[in-house]
């Protein structure tokens, strides 16, 4: 059996989940659940659950698990589900695991401990505690080290792959040569997807199954096209389309408030979706900012008439 037949249910666009608050902030179910439709109705390969882009974070255990409950009344067995179970310790992580598992999900995930710098082997044993709550589900590290404060090592994987849970790594590190050395290192048993979404298509080339992106969920459709394009071979076609994809997130990280403002607000004026807002401290758009969403926007709908 080939890596992708393997892995098939994880091969392609799996869009990182965004928060949804109603207008206190809190929150919002039916906004979970119909962003959870939206990513069924443009065709994604899954979901990618309480990450970074779902500002896990600034997030209560009570509110990510209402987060991914709502998820699951609407993607089960429609999209494939991962779920970001990391926290501030082990035992609010491994609480978050069984959640996940007692829901079916088909993954979990985790980045390292943050703010104290551990050595390898306690990493290893909070991602083995946390594994160990949901014996029955696939494990993927989520390596981010730019934003964790600590990187997967070659050694650190090593290590981890004595799991028989752990299937492979996130990789969100901006070189794009640690796809290669994940990928070789884990052969046909493990997978690798593509973290930076503005390398897409250089991390697939390198070995990435597939992709979990925080602008996906903006621009479904123009990611969906880029592996298609791979897929056919037309490198040149997809260079170009990348091209236009980077100009789309250069101009979503144009403004002062945080680019996940920026996301939501695209999302409202391109498909009438409304997803609140950021959680605090991240900066919610200002009057200066929805202008600049306004071209975004338009950027957006420009590069579907031209490559779709």
């Amino acid at each position: 059996m080939t890596k992708i037949a393997k892995f098939e249910k994880y091969s392609g666009i799996i869009p990182a989940f965004y928060a949804c608050y109603d207008e206190n902030g809190e929150v919002s179910p039916e906004r979970v659940q119909a962003l959870t439709q939206y990513h069924i109705d443009k065709g994604v390969k899954g979901v990618y659950v309480n990450g970074s882009s779902g500002e896990c974070i600034y997030l209560s255990v009570a509110d990510r698990k209402i987060v991914l409950e709502n998820v699951m009344k609407v993607a089960k067995g429609k999209l494939t589900v991962i779920a970001h179970v990391a926290a501030n310790n082990t035992k609010d992580s491994v609480e978050l695991a069984k959640h996940a598992e007692s829901l079916g999900v088909d993954a979990i995930a985790s980045i390292p401990p943050i703010y104290f710098k551990l050595p390898e082997y306690s990493i290893a044993k909070y991602w083995n505690d946390i594994s160990a709550g949901a014996p029955n589900t696939d494990f993927v590290i989520y390596n981010i080290p730019q934003l964790a404060g600590a990187a997967l090592t070659p050694g650190l994987y090593d290590e981890m792959r004595k799991n028989k849970n752990i299937i492979g790594v996130k990789n969100s590190s901006m070189p794009v040569q640690d796809i290669q050395i994940f990928n070789e290192a884990g052969g046909d048993d493990h997978l690798v997807f593509n973290g930076p979404d503005e390398q897409f298509i250089s991390g697939r080339l390198m070995g990435a199954i597939g992709g979990i992106g925080g602008t996906y969920g903006a621009m479904p459709e123009l990611f969906l096209k880029m592996n298609e394009l791979l897929k056919n071979k037309d490198l040149e076609t997809a260079r170009e389309l990348q091209y236009a994809v980077d100009d789309i997130i250069g101009k979503l990280t144009a403004g002062k408030g945080n680019m996940y403002a920026m996301i939501k607000e695209v999302l409202r004026i391109n498909e009438d979706l409304d997803l609140g807002s950021v959680r605090l401290p991240l900066e919610p758009l200002n009057a200066a900012d929805k202008v600049i969403a306004k071209e975004a926007a338009k950027m957006i709908i420009d590069t579907k008439k031209k490559f779709i």
